[in-house]
């Protein structure tokens, strides 16, 4: 009876799920029971997720019980409990409950590369492991991530960001310089952690300056349930724009003029097409091969696509071909049906398309259709705006050009439809707890009225009074016990319980009442990104705000969009709102990569007296800024001796 009370203790163990709280722990969960039980029990599920790089596997072996329940017919499930007939899939909150994966480790380096992408040699790229984009890191449901990063950049310092992962109570490894750690000197190291408690498609990216654009991006990958039913699943699409030039030069000539930066192409998993001009020869090659798959005629497949741009809104086609969208961000939605869908900066969608395109009789050798990324009307500037950026064939042999036409769609800049974006697991949203009134956000630009302006006398983007300036070498998580705050770190305290809402109200287009004069506005849209949360939208409207919107319908309490980057009308505003179940200091920034270097963000400073609490020791993250402080104060280290940090930090 012993060994049956023992046996039915660790299979009882095995079987439950987990709501971790350090990150640390997942690491070192035990069967309950002894070596005894275990060596009788069964493994947990071992599988390949649909179409992961050769060799994934996803294990769950601390998972007794359970087995692995998808197939093409019934993507919806995941895992099932064999003896309970519980089951982790679509339906499941993961803001409450996730799998117990395992560990998996990956190695980045950072480091400078000249990148051809679409010709022409960008001399001042930056790459992961030589590579643009990055290495596809893939995890499961469920895994912990242990990922090193090593810098071996000649004048930057480094930090990686892991995009809209949740980070429950593992804020350190956020990725933020200036925020959440110091930068990681070259020549030096740190390994972020965290658990994977959601799934779907994103990118990590470098938090530090204007390094992402130069090419310091890659697709993400948490395998999971999806809400349609597919046969293949696609490796990720990583559209974006493209410059030639060091995003740190642009970003000057967008503090100073004259004109604006503009980008030079478009690129599809970092290949696009540019044309040089004469005076550009010598710095041109050949490009890389357009970007291409065949499909097979009547096979759906899943696509999992990704804005990584510097500051274009793309709306995504493919000629012929009707895309079910099932996913915004890492939040599954109730699928519906159009001919385009559009992808701000930072957004992700999954979709799904089946391979029956509408003039499926021609001769097969005839049915080669384009792949589109068009950029939305005002969200966007490119020399050389060629949209095609890829190609559909039927025929593996065939090498025609396409000769289709895309779709006439809509190209306002905008998000999806508001009423198509159904979240799959149910929010409803409580009351706020905050005062809606100090929590409401103007972007707009320093107003030059004859005082010399800091760091440098420019006109910068801001949200709260003062654009966001951050010091590399004192992090606001090393300055956790403070009561003040200098207030160019834009720090905004919501302290309230784990199950209270907050609401948060961000303008572009302020109403005569409210007319800062410290700022000027214009009808500019910005995509608004906040980590550690995903959000619910509220109200996303192209008309100024007013208070009346809380109680006149124009906000919608039961169960509205969810996600975790919102476009900013030009015109109006966008209302979102979380709970603040997540301890921490979260950035909240615009994505277009000027106007967050220029200074549009916040951190919201959540529940501060439980942080430290909560996200377990810091040794490393002190390591890492003693050893960035020497490297920082040796000014023969800086490309510009004579200045050092002419941007936001972010």
């Amino acid at each position: 009876m012993k060994f049956l009370d023992k046996f039915c203790e660790a299979l009882t163990s095995f079987m439950g799920l987990t709501t971790i709280s350090p990150w640390t722990e997942p690491f070192h969960q035990q069967p309950i029971g002894g070596d005894l039980a275990v060596q009788t029990l069964p493994k947990g599920p071992v599988f390949s997720p649909p179409n992961s790089s050769e060799g994934f596997l996803c294990k769950y072996p601390s998972m007794v019980g359970w087995k692995h329940s998808t197939d093409p017919a019934r993507r919806s499930s995941w895992l099932v409990n064999e003896v309970t007939g519980e089951v982790l899939d679509i339906f499941t909150d993961f803001d409450k409950k996730w799998p117990v994966g395992i560990k998996r480790t990956y190695n980045l380096t950072v480091s400078d590369l000249t990148i051809n992408t679409d010709g022409y040699l960008k001399t001042g790229g930056k790459a992961f492991n030589g590579q643009y984009p990055g290495p596809w890191i893939e995890a499961c449901w469920g895994d912990q991530l242990e990922i090193k990063v090593t810098n071996d950049l000649r004048y930057n310092g480094t930090t990686i960001h892991w995009h809209g992962a949740r980070q429950l109570h593992s804020m350190p490894m956020d990725g933020v310089n200036g925020v959440t750690q110091c930068p990681i000197a070259p020549g030096d190291s740190f390994t972020y952690k965290f658990n994977v408690t959601q799934y779907g498609s994103s990118w990590y990216h470098s938090h530090y300056s204007l390094q992402y654009p130069d090419g310091l991006a890659g697709p993400m990958t948490f395998h999971g349930p999806s809400s349609a039913n597919y046969e293949e699943a696609l490796p990720p699409f990583l559209i974006s724009d493209w410059s030639h030039n060091s995003a740190f030069t642009d970003f000057h000539k967008e503090l100073a003029g004259p004109g604006r930066p503009t980008m030079q192409s478009i690129i599809l998993n970092g290949v696009g097409t540019y044309t040089c001009s004469d005076t550009e020869k010598k710095n041109c090659t050949t490009p890389p091969p357009i970007f291409e798959q065949v499909w097979v005629k009547g096979r759906r497949y899943l696509m999992r696509l990704i804005n990584t741009s510097t500051e274009s809104t793309f709306i995504f086609s493919i000629d012929k071909h009707i895309l079910q969208i099932i996913g915004s961000d890492f939040v599954p939605i109730r699928p519906y049906f159009a001919d385009s869908v559009l992808v701000g900066i930072g957004q992700r969608y999954h979709i799904v398309v089946e391979a029956r395109p509408s003039d499926e009789l021609l001769p097969i050798d005839d049915q080669n259709y384009w792949i589109r990324t068009v950029v939305a009307s005002g969200c966007g500037s490119i020399n050389q705006n060629n949209e095609t950026v890829g190609v559909v064939r039927y025929d593996p042999e065939s090498t025609k050009t396409p000769t289709t036409t895309r779709y006439q769609f809509n190209t306002t800049c905008s998000d999806e439809p508001y009423e198509s974006l159904v979240p799959v697991v149910q929010w409803q949203v409580g009351n706020h707890s905050n005062d809606i009134e100090a929590d409401n956000f103007a972007a707009g630009l320093t107003n030059y009225t004859g005082t010399p302006l800091p760091h440098g006398n420019f006109s910068r983007w801001d949200l709260t009074n003062d654009p966001l300036w951050l010091n590399f070498s004192n992090p606001t998580i090393s300055n956790l016990r403070n009561t003040t705050w200098n207030p160019e770190y834009c720090i905004i305290a919501e302290d309230y319980k784990e199950t209270d809402w907050v609401y948060l109200i961000i303008t572009a287009n302020v109403s005569a009442a409210k007319q800062i004069s410290s700022r000027k506005f214009f009808p500019v849209s910005h995509p608004i990104h906040l980590h550690g949360h995903d959000f619910a939208i509220l109200s996303q409207q192209f008309i100024p705000f007013n208070e009346s919107p809380l109680t006149n319908g124009l906000f919608n309490y039961d169960n509205p969009p969810r996600r975790d980057v919102a476009l900013l009308p030009g015109t109006g505003y966008v209302a979102i709102a979380f709970r603040t179940d997540n301890p921490g200091v979260w950035l909240m920034h615009c994505h277009i990569a000027w106007h967050a270097s220029s200074g549009l963000a916040l951190q919201i400073l959540e529940r501060q007296p439980e942080i430290l609490s909560t996200i377990g020791p810091l040794d490393e993250t002190e390591r890492v800024c003693a050893t960035w402080d020497p490297w920082f104060n040796n000014t023969g280290n800086w490309w510009n001796a004579t200045e050092f940090q002419d941007d936001s930090g972010i």
